[in-house]
C-alpha cells in the first residue's frame, strides 16, 4: 500500500477530523506535527496555495483542505464508509458538512476577539447550535449517521470538544446542555467512542494553549 502521511497540528480540530477518519478506516499513517509559526518546507511544498494544515500525502501526492481530504479517504478506502451510499442521504450529509465548515468558524472568533465582535461571534455560535438542535440532526439517533459515526459527526468535532474549552477560556456560554438536549446527548456519545476519545487532544493542554494564544492575539491588536 502506498505510504500515507498526515501533516497536521495536534490542537487543530481540522487535523483531528483526518486522524479520526484514518483510525475509523484502520489506515496506517505517519503523523508529522507542524509548527504553524515556523512552517516546514514540506508543508509549503505540499500546500503552496494556502500553506495550511492538514495535508494528507498519499503515495507522494498531497491532498489539502480537511473536507476534501475526508472525501478522498472515504473514496480511496471503502471499508467502514463515512458517507451514505444513497444519493439523497449522501447529499444531505454533504450539506451539513458544508454547514459545519461555514459556521464553526464563529467558535474561533469567540476567543480571538473582544467587545462587539466577540458578542457577534457568540450569537452566531448560538444560532448554529439552535439550527443543529431544531433541525433534528440527531433526532432519535445516536450519531448523525444513525448507529455508526459518519463524516458529519467528524465534521462537527469542533463543537463536540473544542467549544467547551473556548467557553472556559472566554467565559462565554453559548452551549448550555439543558437548552440543547439532543446535541448534548450526541456529544457524550461521540466522545465515548474509543477511537474518537483517543484522537481528541487533552483538555488541560488545550486550555493552556488557547489561553496563551488569546492573550498573544489580543496583545498584538492593542499594541
Amino acid at each position: 500500500m502506498a505510504a500515507v502521511k498526515l501533516l497536521g497540528a495536534s490542537l487543530s480540530p481540522y487535523s483531528c477530523r483526518i486522524i479520526c477518519a484514518l483510525k475509523l478506516k484502520g489506515i496506517p499513517y505517519e503523523y508529522i506535527e507542524e509548527d504553524l509559526l515556523n512552517k516546514s518546507p514540506s508543508l509549503l511544498q505540499y500546500n503552496p496555495v494556502h500553506k495550511k494544515i492538514p495535508v494528507l500525502v498519499h503515495g507522494g501526492r498531497p491532498i489539502c483542505e480537511s473536507a476534501v481530504i475526508l472525501r478522498y479517504i472515504d473514496e480511496t478506502w471503502p471499508q467502514n464508509p463515512l458517507l451514505p451510499t444513497d444519493p439523497y442521504e449522501r447529499a444531505v450529509a454533504l450539506f451539513w458538512i458544508k454547514f459545519a465548515d461555514d459556521k464553526t468558524s464563529s467558535i474561533a472568533m469567540m476567543y480571538l476577539t473582544t467587545g462587539e465582535v466577540q458578542e457577534k461571534a457568540a450569537k452566531e455560535c448560538s444560532e448554529m447550535l439552535e439550527t443543529m438542535e431544531e433541525h433534528g440532526l440527531v433526532e432519535g439517533k445516536k450519531f448523525f449517521g444513525g448507529d455508526e459515526i459518519n463524516m458529519v459527526d467528524i465534521a462537527f468535532c469542533l463543537v463536540a470538544h473544542w467549544l467547551g474549552v473556548i467557553e472556559e477560556v472566554t467565559g462565554l456560554k453559548p452551549f448550555e446542555p439543558h437548552k440543547f438536549p439532543k446535541l448534548n446527548s450526541w456529544i457524550q456519545n461521540f466522545k465515548s467512542v474509543p477511537v474518537i476519545k483517543e484522537s481528541l487532544p487533552g483538555t488541560k493542554t488545550m486550555l493552556a494553549f488557547f489561553k496563551g494564544r488569546r492573550e498573544m492575539v489580543l496583545a498584538s491588536k492593542s499594541s
